[in-house]
């Protein structure tokens, strides 16, 4: 369905003609829409890798004996990153990198680290403790216990936290547009400033269905993981 809307909404001016006849232009034409959504995929995948390695390696960190000291400390740093609503960090980001991508990336980044960290930590602080005394006594070295006892078991937990940032990065994305970068938000910004109600349906649609799409993907990611574990 997302596909078939991609490529069909540029012939679909007879259809948002009849659903909008007091608009002179019914169908947003700026760029297409197969363009835009290949960019806000592209930035919402850069932006979710960055926020899901800062996160793991946070989480992995602060439940190890060397770390559980700062995890309050790492904690109240992800909350923060996640509290500043993502246009205040454009705000502050675009005098310092221009306008484009790189503030949405940035502020993006920030916004998706808080529920990997979450998902990280509650999935490795959720192995048994039995399970790894018992790896210990067959003579693992933590090295050992940790890929083949905690990774496994932790796994599900972790692509929760995964699942959860990528798709709020799907949404949040969208107000990328208001400094200069293209994603689907592009039509719902121009049809809100030019009170174009049909271009904002159809960015509308299509992230929507971008973002289903991509929950029903990490869905069958998350059984086969789950039935492995």
């Amino acid at each position: 369905m997302l596909i078939v809307l991609v490529l069909a909404l540029p012939g679909s001016e007879p259809l948002f003609a009849w659903l909008f006849p007091a608009l002179a232009r019914p169908v947003y034409q700026q760029e297409p829409f197969v363009q835009l959504l290949w960019q806000h995929v592209a930035l919402v995948a850069l932006s979710s890798l960055v926020a899901v390695v800062v996160g793991s390696l946070g989480g992995l960190w602060v439940t190890r004996p060397a770390g559980r000291a700062f995890k309050p400390m790492v904690d109240a740093l992800a909350a923060m990153g996640q509290t500043f609503p993502p246009v205040a960090v454009l705000a502050v980001a675009v005098p310092l990198v221009g306008f484009g991508e790189l503030p949405a990336l940035i502020a993006l980044a920030m916004y998706g680290v808080l529920p990997v960290l979450r998902g990280t930590v509650a999935g490795l602080q959720a192995v048994p403790e039995p399970m790894q005394q018992a790896a210990h006594g067959l003579g693992m070295s933590p090295w050992q216990a940790f890929w083949q006892l905690e990774v496994p078991l932790a796994l599900p937990v972790w692509l929760a936290g995964v699942r959860s940032s990528v798709i709020i990065n799907i949404g949040t994305a969208a107000i990328a547009s208001t400094v200069g970068a293209k994603t689907l938000g592009s039509p719902i910004i121009v049809g809100l400033s030019g009170f174009n109600t049909a271009y904002i349906l159809q960015g509308a649609l299509v992230l929507g269905l971008l973002a289903v799409v991509t929950d029903m993907a990490f869905e069958r990611v998350a059984h086969r993981v789950a039935w492995q574990a």
